[in-house]
């Protein structure tokens, strides 16, 4: 493993934290950042100091956020509906917290995207419109899966209506249940 910084080490430690909800423990993400637990106990410290709300349990460190409801939907539209369907979730105040295909030979490929407002899309959509990538979706036939919070739980019923009423909303299959 390629040595890291102090920077590096603290930026990898909170990308870690930020993708669960259950704690890490101070081992873990040493091993994880190639140092002892020691040096992840002072590395918290500093992270703490910087402003970010870790806290610590009996099993390890958790990042506090603010508790968001999140619900799976599946959709499917054509690549020139990316925009609608992304600008339909955060004009109602959703966040696309990724999106995630189930690829027959691959299995689940997912990417975290973090779409919470009109300018997050407008740059998502740039990226794709630069030719250098393409949407996870044309690997499945457009069908995918998104991981979409917002703040109550009529939030997620609204955009759900609004993606049915689009035509993009599609049926979770019983197998897929237990794979996204």
């Amino acid at each position: 493993m390629e040595e890291l910084t102090g920077g590096q080490r603290r930026k990898k430690i909170l990308e870690m934290m930020s993708q669960t909800r259950t704690p890490l423990s101070g081992t873990a993400l040493g091993k994880a950042t190639g140092v002892s637990r020691q040096v992840v106990v002072q590395d918290i410290a500093l992270l703490r100091t910087e402003g970010h709300p870790i806290f610590a349990t009996a099993r390890g460190y958790l990042l506090d956020r603010p508790s968001k409801i999140t619900r799976l939907v599946k959709t499917c539209h054509t690549n020139e509906q990316t925009e609608q369907e992304l600008y339909a979730i955060v004009d109602l105040g959703g966040c696309v917290e990724d999106v995630v295909v189930n690829h027959r030979a691959y299995g689940k490929i997912s990417a975290t995207i973090s779409i919470k407002s009109r300018r997050d899309v407008q740059a998502f959509i740039q990226q794709i419109q630069s030719g250098k990538s393409t949407l996870l979706m044309n690997i499945t036939s457009g069908y995918h899966f998104h991981h979409i919070s917002a703040d109550r739980e009529e939030i997620l019923d609204e955009i759900e209506e609004k993606l049915r009423s689009m035509g993009f909303l599609a049926e979770i299959l019983p197998y897929e249940h237990g794979m996204i």
